[in-house]
């Protein structure tokens, strides 16, 4: 039976919970910047006639 080796487990778990934090808080952040661009930005409204004269 081959030994554990469980510092180099522990790192690794270490690692990727550090990882998986980070990666929500930036998510976390970019929506919000996102938000906050959406609700700045003015949405225009198309032009229907696009140059045909129909009446």
């Amino acid at each position: 039976m081959e030994q554990v080796n469980y510092p180099v487990i522990i790192i690794v778990v270490i690692a990727a919970v550090i990882l998986l934090v980070w990666l929500i808080r930036r998510n976390r952040k970019d929506e919000n910047d996102y938000e906050k661009e959406t609700m700045q930005s003015e949405i225009k409204p198309e032009k229907h006639d696009k140059g045909e004269d129909k009446r």
